[in-house]
């Protein structure tokens, strides 16, 4: 009897961490090492590290939350947005910019005092969501969700260079250093191609049988593309534009992100509260390694490429509000100052 306890007590304990955010280590792999506290109320979107600097940028409601990742001290936030979602960065121009969804504009900030240099409308844009710079064009890209397009900026003029149709919805997107961006196209499970200075669409292709594609990662060497969707990761030939494999991954992921130190490629998987950590043995052969609990609703995420750690985005939730004819599926409540990030790492 005490042994059929101790074991219903480890799987409790086990069941309550996981549910509390705070990942076991399994056998010397990824788990956790730290939480960074931020507070406060509101959700969250993307998140990114400026590497110089090391400050990590979090979306969070209507302000960017600023943490330093060596030290955890929090600086004071980029506030008074308008429904933000991601940030990117210009380091040479010692410029970073933050796209605002319900503004329909970017927000220009200075890197070393986090100041607010001036605000780029991309009207008649709509919906600018996930944001990246190309150092080849030397242009900023916003992509947009309801206008189905990206919109370029001049990052020397901080003035719209002009925009791209991308024919669906687009998600995130990487750029290939000479001059290529690809993006994830949700809404048509497909991959779109572009030249960042022509605007030009030059490839297409379906990632079948992987459905909704969100979070996008690149690997440079072996020209490959790893797209997120429900349960899957499809990994691209880029060059080719086609689909090599697939992998299994967890539910509800947004966010994915490739290694090239340690050829590990991450899936936040916020539905299941767990991080897929998938070995890349060649260009086109790849499987899981682990799966690691971390937090319900942890789908955002970001990594350390000095330090191979993991940051995931989370909170505690408590009940959801009862239903109404307005919102019919209502979603659980943020407990009030639980937000913060989950450092995974060896």
């Amino acid at each position: 009897m005490q042994k059929k306890w101790n074991i219903v007590l480890a799987a409790l304990l086990a069941l309550g961490i996981a549910g509390l955010g705070l990942a076991l280590p399994q056998g010397g792999g990824y788990h956790l090492l730290k939480k960074l506290a931020i507070g406060g109320q509101g959700g969250w979107d993307y998140l990114a590290l400026e590497t110089g600097s090391r400050l990590l940028y979090v979306s969070h409601g209507n302000a960017f939350e600023i943490v330093n990742v060596d030290t955890g001290a929090k600086l004071a936030p980029i506030t008074n947005l308008q429904g933000v979602h991601g940030v990117a960065f210009a380091p040479t121009l010692g410029r970073g910019y933050i796209s605002n969804g319900r503004g329909n504009n970017v927000t220009v900030f200075d890197l070393k005092t986090q100041k607010v240099i001036e605000e780029v409308s991309v009207t008649p844009a709509q919906n600018p969501d996930a944001i990246m710079y190309d150092a080849f064009s030397g242009r900023v890209f916003t992509f947009n969700g309801r206008s189905q397009n990206a919109t370029a900026i001049d990052a020397a003029t901080d003035k719209v260079a002009g925009t791209v149709d991308l024919g669906g919805k687009p998600e995130f997107a990487c750029p290939d250093g000479k001059g290529m961006v690809y993006v994830n196209v949700e809404d048509k499970s497909e991959i779109v191609g572009f030249e960042s200075k022509t605007l030009t669409v030059k490839k297409r292709w379906s990632i079948a049988p992987g459905e909704g594609p969100s979070g996008l990662a690149i690997d440079l060497k072996n020209k490959r593309l790893f797209s997120v969707c429900d349960k899957v990761m499809v990994v691209s030939d880029f060059e080719n534009g086609k689909v090599v494999t697939t992998v299994p991954i967890g539910d509800g992921p947004d966010a994915v992100r490739y290694d090239p130190g340690t050829g590990l490629v991450f899936s936040s998987n916020g539905s299941d509260g767990t991080m897929t950590v998938v070995k890349q043995e060649s260009a086109d052969k790849y499987g899981v390694l682990e799966t690691v609990p971390t937090a319900r609703g942890g789908r955002t995420m970001e990594l350390d490429p000095k330090t191979h750690n993991v940051f995931i985005v989370c909170a505690e939730y408590g009940p959801a509000p009862a239903p109404t004819k307005e919102q019919p599926k209502p979603r659980p409540t943020v407990v009030p100052d639980s937000f913060q990030v989950l450092v995974l790492g060896k």
